[in-house]
């Protein structure tokens, strides 16, 4: 079995949305995220991207999200 593992350290841009499913009744929680890199470009000035990620918390963990 394999695994992966992301660690995304960044910055909410909006409040947690905290959702049921209509089919089964799950809970899950929809999340803005955004991540900041930086480096200095070929003038040695300092250049920066900001990337956005939308990230789902499913269960407990998105009431959790969703409430703290």
């Amino acid at each position: 079995m394999y695994e992966n593992k992301v660690q995304l350290i960044g910055y909410l841009g909006k409040n947690p949305e905290h959702k049921t499913t209509k089919q089964t009744g799950r809970t899950f929680a929809l999340l803005s995220l955004a991540t900041q890199s930086a480096w200095k470009d070929a003038n040695e000035e300092w250049q920066r991207k900001v990337e956005w990620h939308r990230l789902i918390a499913w269960n407990g963990l998105g009431e959790y999200a969703a409430n703290n």
